[in-house]
């Protein structure tokens, strides 16, 4: 906080945010990856504002608002599968840490109760929110290291990456590997581990870690041989970002439980869901006296306002083609940036969808980071900033993840910043020497 240089926006509209002092800003990140049709949408503005003349809030514990039940219907259609039972909460983190508790409960009550089944396993460099059992699950030190004591330990899987593979691993094989190191884990501890937590596709805080295509699936069938549970964390990759309304579709898996948040309301208002298919759902169905019910609640769960958005939000994905264009803008993005594929501390440019991460490395023979005292993805972020976008970094990982209505020309606004950023702060005719100097 010491080093913190206010930033304050006084108005937004479609992709653009204006500060207090005038300057007009791309919002290169969807205002951390949640604004899925831009600032100030009618349709969505409209919605709130209908529902604000009936009712702002209301309790969902022990009644509901008509227009929640409204969304926990849409909610229950457009997911994957049998999906179909929904707990309401406020954010993300929340929506992971309701998931854990669920499938923790469903093993104790179930018809067959396997009480045995407490732990969970995360993959390697995971981040599932910044709450106490959601840290737990994570793997980034700067999120869990200071709080271990704290926190419990779960059963740590491989970090599945595209870029950073094995020796001896190629391409082509990288999705069997990493199925075969969880499985191994899994013939170990599967008469205790209750779920296995994970961001499918692409692991977003960790650095737009990219899983091989097919992994998903690999892990779904592992979860039906060892009896395990599967709650997809879609938090950041849900609602269009990937391609698909769910990145879980891309494999046609569905998960035992799904997480979901940011863009559920378009970035709105604070809301998140945990959807559960109903044999999980089952075990929570009994009589008052039996205490089966899920002993968990939030006081703005399900709040109307947030509801409206999001039924607002949806209807747009159903009435517009703006989830068919994402694979076009993708590409379209992903071309205007190749020209850092050329530059010698550009280790890799991935992601799904408009989900792009840009590494910066030190060097690309072993694809070395740079010193984190350098702070070079700060440095680029800050140098768009002068240039008119906003972005920010994880680390030395360059986020691109614009609204999904960023029109072409936007987009190329958005990879000229970042080109240029790039070749200020680390430009190819000095980068040799100042390595060089470093070593």
């Amino acid at each position: 906080m010491a080093d913190f240089e206010p930033l304050v926006i006084e108005s937004a509209e479609g992709c653009w945010l204006t500060t207090t002092d005038g300057k007009r800003l791309f919002d290169g990140v969807s205002s951390l990856w949640c604004n899925v049709h831009g600032h100030r949408h009618p349709k969505i503005d409209a919605a709130v504002a209908d529902q604000l003349k009936r009712v702002a809030h209301i309790t969902t514990l022990g009644m509901s608002a008509d227009v929640t039940d409204q969304l926990a219907e849409k909610l229950a259609e457009i997911t994957p599968g049998e999906l179909s039972h929904i707990f309401f909460s406020s954010d993300g983190s929340s929506s992971v840490e309701a998931a854990m508790k669920m499938a923790f409960q469903y093993w104790q009550q179930k018809t067959n109760p396997c009480p045995n089944k407490t732990k969970f396993l995360a993959l390697g460099s995971a981040y599932h929110g910044d709450t106490t059992g959601s840290v737990s699950l994570g793997g980034i030190k700067y999120f869990h290291q200071l709080f271990a004591p704290i926190l419990f330990e779960p059963v740590r899987g491989p970090i599945p990456c595209s870029y950073r593979l094995p020796d001896s691993v190629s391409s082509e094989d990288a999705a069997n590997h990493y199925a075969t190191e969880i499985e191994s884990l899994l013939q170990q501890h599967h008469g205790s581990i209750a779920a296995i937590v994970m961001e499918p596709l692409v692991q977003g805080a960790a650095g737009m870690i990219t899983h091989p295509v097919g992994l998903l699936k690999m892990i779904r069938d592992l979860c039906d041989r060892y009896d395990v549970l599967l709650i997809c964390d879609e938090v950041a990759v849900g609602f269009g970002r990937t391609g698909k309304l769910f990145a879980c579709e891309h494999e046609s898996v569905v998960p035992d439980i799904l997480c979901m948040g940011k863009g559920l309301t378009a970035g709105y208002l604070p809301m998140a869901a945990t959807i559960a298919r109903p044999h999980v759902y089952e075990a929570f169905l009994a009589d008052i006296a039996d205490s089966k019910q899920f002993f968990h609640g939030h006081t703005f769960g399900g709040n109307p306002l947030a509801a409206a958005a999001a039924i607002a939000s949806i209807d747009l994905f159903e009435t517009t083609d703006i989830l068919q264009q994402v694979d076009a803008k993708a590409t379209y993005l992903r071309d205007r940036l190749r020209p850092l594929a050329d530059h010698p501390n550009v280790g890799d440019i991935r992601g799904r969808g408009l989900m792009v991460g840009i590494e910066m490395i030190a060097d690309q023979s072993t694809r070395e980071p740079f010193d984190s005292s350098m702070l070079i993805g700060k440095k680029i972020c800050d140098a768009a900033l002068d240039q008119g976008v906003w972005i920010r970094p994880l680390t030395d990982v360059i986020v691109a993840m614009p609204p999904l209505c960023s029109t072409e020309s936007e987009l190329d606004f958005l990879a000229d910043a970042i080109i240029d950023s790039i070749e200020q702060v680390v430009p190819n005719e000095v980068c040799s020497s100042t390595l060089a100097n470093q070593s």
